[in-house]
């Protein structure tokens, strides 16, 4: 008779660090433009600026590049991969317009007057710019993850650009964009079951608001989930599970409030307020404290 052996069934990691930043990475790339789309997406390196471009910088990435291909199954000695081979990203906003002047207090207000009243200006006041409130330095427009070039070296060493982010078209010829990429369906799914596992731990899983709560996380990550720097680190996961933290703690504080409110009301019309006021406050000091007597008889 053959012996029956129980096989613990293989543990099945979800999700991973490795797998978040590939996604990430495939989303990011839908908002950019490269000479080579199948070459030139993968950066072995990030770095500030294209001066920092040097022999430093070049060895690491080579490096970087062997680690990543390991993980892939191929094994490659760093010393021999080719400097033309090597993509760097470099943080840049220089292919971003700038975001349009903010109008001032006075100037909304005037705005505002000339539309209601339908009143023009018949010429210009020469002390208007002694009065006004100087502007601030101008800012880019606001995006959805910080932007980059990518650039290559050629057999001169000399680094030559072959890929923009929030780009539409040629590189020379083509026009920027922020609204033409879009997330993958496997970081989106990332995102509902990081929602969902959160959501069932034993301090929030009790809320009978928890719905709304997974709601709000998963608004959040949508908003902010291409924003992770991955030259700044390297584990998304801890940065997205900060953001579900957020989330659910702001619905709580939300959901406190209101209940307090309610609660006030209750007790200004002579009414009993909810289970969660009774048990705190002078209820639960009395329970503390204990039965209140006026004299050594009462106690007897």
């Amino acid at each position: 008779m053959a012996e029956t052996i129980a096989r613990t069934p293989a543990k099945v990691n979800y999700l991973n660090n490795r797998d978040i930043l590939k996604e990430i990475h495939s989303s990011k790339n839908t908002y950019c433009t490269f000479r080579d789309p199948k070459l030139d997406h993968q950066y072995d390196i990030i770095l500030p600026a294209v001066n920092k471009i040097n022999q430093k910088t070049v060895a690491e990435a080579r490096r970087n590049r062997a680690d990543r291909l390991k993980r892939e199954g191929i094994i490659v000695d760093p010393k021999k991969i080719a400097n033309t081979d090597l993509v760097f990203r470099i943080t840049c906003w220089e292919h971003i317009p700038m975001a349009p002047k903010k109008i001032t207090k006075a100037e909304a207000k005037k705005q505002k007057l000339q539309d209601i009243f339908e009143l023009e200006m018949e010429e210009e006041d020469p002390l208007a710019e002694l009065v006004e409130i100087p502007v601030l330095d101008p800012k880019h427009v606001r995006l959805n993850f910080p932007p980059f070039y990518h650039y290559r070296l050629d057999e001169n060493k000399v680094p030559y650009l072959v890929g923009k982010s929030h780009w539409k078209g040629d590189l020379v010829n083509g026009e920027f964009s922020r609204d033409h990429g879009e997330m993958t369906r496997k970081l989106a799914t990332m995102f509902m079951k990081l929602c969902e596992r959160y959501a069932t731990r034993s301090n929030w899983r009790g809320y009978t608001y928890n719905e709304e709560m997974r709601g709000q996380a998963l608004l959040q990550l949508s908003q902010i989930g291409l924003q992770f720097d991955e030259s700044k680190s390297q584990n998304p996961f801890a940065y997205y599970t900060a953001a579900i933290t957020n989330s659910f703690t702001r619905i709580l504080n939300l959901e406190k409030k209101n209940q307090n409110i309610r609660d006030d009301i209750l007790e200004m019309n002579g009414l009993n307020p909810s289970w969660t006021r009774q048990n705190t406050g002078k209820h639960s000091m009395m329970a503390l404290s204990g039965p209140v007597y006026s004299s050594l008889d009462d106690v007897v």
